[in-house]
């Protein structure tokens, strides 16, 4: 597994400010999961380093629309999302960015917002958030050989539970990034709560780029959204399949992971794709006790299944709705030629 270095060259510093997710965490979030009704685990329990590894080869399939169309705005955009977040306002003419990015991950799409960054103010300080220390390792490691100017702080924490490391820098502002659509994993209340909480860290008129995947109109049809989390090559299968895998390792489950099914659906009325392991026959787990409690077992029927995420698809206007809920001002948004995914640009008020 690479490792954030601790010295670097002059081409660009590394600070790590990684802290080892409570031990905990998994097991209580397991727990409250599996004995609800219906069965759920939460999203984040995907990227341990082996799901890291597989989401990334999710992100080159050919299904996998998003990230080439998200990739393909920042390319043509860049320049403009950076100038924008830097408009000069009042008294302070030219103001150095920060960017903040929640759910960074390898972060390779970034680097497209990073060079232009430096383009215009020579050095930036880029503060990724993941949960994932391998994926924030990866991702320092390739801004440090490919953007000269960048210094990388880095923290391993889940934003959605805890404060947001907001490290404020005398004299510049901030641009927030929360792009790949990873805003589409929570409920509409819960979106709403985590730009709150994000909007409450930043000044008046500091910036956040939302990426949002769009639902199904008249370019961009149901089947094409299901086959994004349904590829014919099963690596979203084996990457949904790998929280059991996880649980049997750092928990002792005695998951039996190919005795689930992957099934991703559309779901129309709640405007989401979601993910499901289905139990193919009638089984008992077993978990060990640990501190959150004593042994749990737990009892599928055949059919029964594991919700284990949500990805909300949006229309213009519940993304405009999203952001002021949330104290932001919709600025600009970007759509591509098919219209199947926008990235948007909102003002804290």
């Amino acid at each position: 597994m690479p490792t954030i270095p601790a010295v670097v060259d002059s081409i660009a510093s590394v600070e790590s400010l990684l802290a080892p997710s409570p031990a905990d965490a998994v097991a209580a979030e397991v727990r409250a999961g599996l004995t609800s009704d219906p069965k759920t685990l939460s999203p984040w329990l995907f990227y341990d380093e082996e799901g890291s590894r597989l989401f990334e080869q999710i992100t080159e399939l050919p299904e996998y629309y998003l990230t080439r169309a998200e990739r393909s705005l920042f390319t043509a955009h860049a320049d403009e999302i950076i100038a924008l977040a830097a408009e000069p306002s009042g008294t302070d003419p030219a103001p150095m960015l920060t960017l903040i990015e929640l759910g960074a991950g390898t972060a390779t799409k970034t680097g497209i917002l990073l060079a232009a960054a430096v383009r215009r103010q020579r050095t930036v300080v880029y503060q990724p958030v993941d949960v994932s220390e391998t994926a924030l390792a990866e991702a320092t490691e390739n801004i440090r050989t490919n953007i000269p100017g960048v210094t990388v702080r880095c923290q391993v924490a889940d934003y959605t539970t805890q404060a947001l490391p907001l490290n404020r820098l005398p004299n510049t502002r901030t641009l927030a990034l929360y792009i790949g659509s990873s805003i589409g994993n929570f409920s509409p209340a819960a979106a709403r709560d985590v730009l709150r909480n994000l909007r409450a860290q930043l000044l008046p008129g500091e910036k956040l780029l939302l990426g949002t995947d769009l639902a199904p109109c008249e370019s961009k049809t149901v089947a094409e959204l299901e086959a994004a989390y349904n590829d014919a090559s099963g690596v979203t299968a084996a990457f949904n399949r790998n929280v059991l895998v996880r649980l049997n390792r750092e928990l002792g489950a005695d998951f039996e992971p190919d005795a689930f099914e992957h099934k991703a659906l559309w779901n129309a009325r709640e405007s989401r794709m979601e993910m499901h392991l289905v139990s193919q026959s009638a089984q008992k787990v077993s978990i060990p006790a640990n501190s959150s409690g004593p042994v749990l077992r737990v009892n599928f029927k055949a059919g029964e299944s594991i919700h284990t995420e949500n990805s909300y698809k949006f229309t213009p206007e519940r993304i405009r709705e999203l952001l002021e809920s949330a104290g932001f001002s919709l600025t600009r948004t970007w759509r591509n030629s098919e219209h199947v995914f926008a990235i948007n640009l909102a003002t804290a008020i």
